[in-house]
């Protein structure tokens, strides 16, 4: 389809609702929030978030699965950063909306 067409394609409508799913989860969007900061490892996003590294490291295989968060590797520790402009963008305004309810 084409993109002046009021119908979203199907790949297009999958992206669009893992997205939100992604964005449902408050431990996504806890991980997603610090990453906006800066990039942080695995251990550093645990300890700051106060989580156990296996549970942080699953939520990140799932955003690194949707490209929300891109990884690089220095020795034997893995960075992570957020890897959508967009979506960081979505995430902040909400937030903010939030705040001021």
């Amino acid at each position: 389809m084409s993109k002046g067409n009021d119908f979203l394609d199907e790949e297009t409508l999958f992206i669009v609702s893992q997205t939100f799913k992604a964005l449902s989860e408050p431990t996504r969007i806890k991980i997603l929030h610090l990453l906006s900061e800066r990039e942080h490892s695995v251990n550093e996003i645990a300890e700051r978030l106060g989580m156990l590294q296996t549970t942080v490291s699953h939520q990140l295989r799932f955003l690194k699965n949707l490209r929300l968060v891109k990884y690089r590797r220095e020795g034997t520790t893995i960075f992570y950063s957020h890897d959508d402009e967009h979506v960081m963008t979505i995430l902040e305004q909400t937030i903010d909306h939030a705040r001021h309810h």
